[in-house]
């Protein structure tokens, strides 16, 4: 089982979000912790993190670090891989 930490500008882009949008997140996110690369997609554009995951139109950025999956980024698809 993976444990799930948030950088700093993760927790400010997740508060920025919608309450029930936060829930379906935080239910997909205990899900994951399983076995996160079974979900991931690997990012070919590594500066703004490794893997992804895809929750509806919102998408999670992270890094894994031994048994921890370091969230980086949460935004709307649209928006997300923009710097």
């Amino acid at each position: 089982m993976f444990k799930t930490i948030l950088t700093k500008s993760a927790l400010k882009d997740f508060k920025k979000l919608d309450k029930n949008i936060q829930e379906t997140i935080k239910k997909k996110l205990t899900l994951f912790q399983s076995d996160p690369l079974n979900y991931a997609i690997k990012l070919t554009n590594y500066e703004i993190g490794s893997y992804r995951f895809r929750i509806g139109k919102y998408r999670v950025i992270f890094d894994l670090d031994e048994d921890k999956i370091i969230i980086l980024k949460i935004g709307h698809r649209k928006d997300i891989y923009m710097n």
